[in-house]
């Protein structure tokens, strides 16, 4: 701005009264005080009255846009220095420890080592310098172990190195990391999955085993795959069928379990769900023995191989002959815990407690309250008492027999090529396609009564 031509009091006040408000758009602050410091120079600012020193204090506040506090600071600047000048801001920094080849050493170790913790890192450096000899690691080795690690968040450390971390995997907020406590009553369920095989890179059936924790109640189900389109009715049938309610579901971390399909099945049956915690194997424990004791031995022998499309003929097996033989006709050692004189807790299996889950069940305190509604100990005494146990297991063995001859011998039929191939049992959306497929006679299925539940 020129404003030379104002050079009495009175033109200032005129230029007051008359103009609107000024502003120096893109003048920088040295600028603004060189006109400052030039203006009090040629009104002879400190020889004015103080009328005329107000009206050019009005006179700098409008024209430079600076506060009536901000004018009063430079006129007194100026008064103390003769002069004005913008103050250059010195911040307060401390003294760099670390050099930029130190941090490269660092970074260099990083990546050498795989990027270990800040400790490990420390005594890596330490070794160089103290036992090697390398003086450079001198300094950076002196460094504490918390200002190592900014020193790795440092924008120098991220220049020199490239660390990619990977996807951390996402918490799946499903099922409660607990052991389950049962306190003696029934219905609290332990589950575990069964692969009985693969074959020239073919993947077997799959075998669902639910165990009781107090009663040791057992149901073994087979499907196809495990996908939450096959094993969901799967699971709502076994549920169904333990003949007490269920208040509590227990499995592992598998996905197959741990998804909210399942989830929204047991918030509907009002089954608490939880899982297996970190470093507790024996959590799942008693299913998991139960896969080595029955489910291995009694179908195909342990590991041999059974086609995905033959677990509709392995359901009508469990539901009519394995899983009543189980809880009816197979006794079960059951633990009793003895506290001896020291208080040392000791676990034995006495013989006056080998018994059937059946009669097990029947042994607790009013067992009749933790039975479904429609399911009586009458009749399951019935179905107890209809055939011994060697009579029950000589029909079971015979089915059995028969089940796999029958599923041996179409297996080979598909290989020879005398039946096309099958294609897997479309879960229960598509059951057209499923009984389509029955008729064209791919599988033949044991001679079995129909599927059902044993307590009908």
């Amino acid at each position: 701005m020129n404003d030379e031509n104002l050079k009495t009091i009175e033109q200032v006040k005129q230029f007051l009264a008359g103009s609107e408000a000024l502003n120096f758009a893109g003048v920088s602050a040295e600028e603004r005080y060189q006109w400052i410091q030039a203006l009090l120079v040629r009104f002879k600012y400190y020889q004015l009255k103080r009328a005329e020193k107000g009206v050019i204090r009005r006179h700098i506040e409008k024209v430079s846009g600076y506060s009536r506090a901000q004018v009063s600071r430079l006129i007194r600047e100026y008064k103390q220095r003769g002069q004005l000048r913008k103050a250059q801001y010195k911040r307060h920094r401390f003294p760099r420890s670390y050099t930029t080849a130190d941090i490269a050493l660092l970074a260099r170790t990083d990546e050498l080592h795989d990027y270990l913790s800040g400790p490990a890192t420390k005594k890596i450096m330490e070794r160089e310098g103290e036992i090697y000899g390398h003086s450079e690691f001198r300094n950076i080795s002196r460094v504490s172990i918390a200002h190592l690690y900014n020193l790795r968040r440092s924008h120098l450390y991220r220049s020199i190195t490239k660390r990619y971390t990977r996807t951390r995997p996402v918490v799946v907020r499903i099922g409660e990391r607990t052991r389950p406590a049962p306190r003696g009553n029934p219905g609290y369920v332990r589950i575990d999955t069964v692969h009985q095989g693969d074959l020239s890179g073919k993947k077997g059936v799959y075998h669902i085993n639910a165990v009781d924790e107090v009663t040791q109640w057992e149901i073994i189900a087979s499907v196809e795959k495990i996908a939450e389109s096959y094993l969901v009715p799967v699971l709502e049938s076994m549920l169904a069928g333990f003949p007490f309610v269920i208040r509590g579901f227990h499995s592992d971390n598998g996905s197959e379990f741990i998804n909210k399909t399942v989830a929204e099945l047991l918030n509907k049956l009002l089954v608490r769900f939880t899982k297996c915690r970190p470093r507790h194997s024996n959590d799942n424990g008693l299913v998991e023995s139960k896969n080595g004791s029955v489910v291995r031995p009694d179908l195909s022998g342990g590991y041999a191989y059974i086609p995905q499309a033959c677990a509709e003929a392995l359901n009508r097996y469990n539901n009519d002959f394995l899983n009543p033989y189980i809880n009816f006709h197979r006794p079960c050692f059951f633990l009793v815990s003895v506290t001896d004189h020291r208080g040392k807790v000791k676990k034995t299996y006495p013989y006056r407690e080998v018994m059937t889950p059946y009669e097990k069940l029947k042994s607790l305190p009013t067992a009749e309250r933790y039975l479904r509604p429609g399911v009586t100990l009458e009749k399951l005494e019935d179905i107890a008492r209809q055939r011994s146990d060697n009579e029950f297991a000589e029909r079971m063995v015979k089915a059995r027999s028969n089940l796999f001859q029958n599923i041996s011998r179409w297996d080979e039929q598909v290989a020879r090529g005398s039946l096309p191939p099958p294609s897997p049992t479309p879960h229960p959306s598509q059951g057209k396609k499923s009984s389509q497929r029955q008729k064209r006679g791919y599988l033949t299925t044991p001679s079995c009564p129909s599927p059902g539940s044993f307590f009908d």
